[in-house]
């Protein structure tokens, strides 16, 4: 069930100099959260700019039932999201969620190899909570330019095991770092996982889509799944401006996706 709702910013934490984290809950006293899976994600109406007239598609990146507050991690990219980085404690924020399709979690499937770039990392943290509810092994591969580009990462240590990637050879005290791309990571390879899951940007979306299409396993339902991000304006299916080419037809990334298995996809 979708909702428009108003949230009020409990914390708006910058991460780096490109990132930020909204901590959200209901402006009502008795509003729950609505339960998403992880992979949804929300329309933000920006308010107090009126050359920003359409919402901004964001990511859910944790959400805390219990507390009744939802993590957004965003990644400043033009004015919606620039101005977004202003609100302050206590702001009301206009969402509509949960919109979209979420990854599968396999009840056959028991070791997951969650694979992020730059703020794609974002979907991944729910996942890997949710994996780890359902008893899941769960390995993060991220990846970035730096390893000032990838935060929260004691965050993800909390669900899973950690490898990080970075183009320029920069390190993370505790954790596994090679340099280069999250394709070339060694423990990256066939045999070893009973499902992928990727979100970041395209091409190394595709990259990875290229190399697990060489491995025993990737013509089996879900096995590799990877999160689009078109450019949203409605979040509904009705704008058509999400539209990607998929096997099966046109399809909308909003409402079809935006997660995918690979197989449908032409890459």
């Amino acid at each position: 069930m979708k909702k428009i709702e108003e949230y009020r910013i409990v914390a708006n934490l910058t991460q780096n100099d490109r990132l930020y984290l909204l901590r959200i809950s209901p402006a009502a006293p008795s509003a729950r959260i609505e339960k998403c899976e992880p992979g949804q994600f929300v329309e933000i109406r920006v308010e107090n700019d009126p050359s920003v007239f359409l919402r901004r598609p964001i990511s859910i990146h944790r959400v805390d039932y219990e507390a009744n507050i939802m993590e957004l991690l965003i990644q400043k990219a033009g004015r919606g999201t620039n101005r977004l980085a202003t609100l302050k404690e206590g702001d009301l924020l206009n969402i509509v969620y949960p919109l979209g399709h979420g990854f599968s979690i396999g009840s056959n499937r028991e070791n997951y190899l969650l694979v992020g770039g730059g703020v794609g990392i974002a979907p991944l943290l729910e996942l890997g909570i949710e994996l780890n509810n359902h008893n899941k092994k769960v390995t993060f591969l991220l990846g970035g330019r730096t390893a000032n580009d990838l935060v929260r990462i004691e965050e993800y240590a909390k669900y899973g095991t950690v490898w990080v990637t970075t183009e320029d050879g920069s390190t993370i005290d505790g954790y596994d770092c090679q340099k280069g791309f999250v394709t070339q990571h060694t423990g990256f390879k066939d045999g070893v996982f009973d499902a992928v899951r990727v979100c970041g940007p395209l091409p190394m979306m595709k990259a990875v889509g290229a190399k697990v299409s060489t491995w025993k396993r990737v013509q089996e339902p879900d096995f590799c799944e990877v999160s689009l991000e078109n450019k949203m304006a409605c979040g509904l299916g009705v704008c058509l401006c999400c539209v990607e080419d998929t096997k099966e037809g046109n399809l909308c990334v909003c409402k079809d996706g935006p997660v995918f298995d690979i197989n449908r996809l032409k890459w």
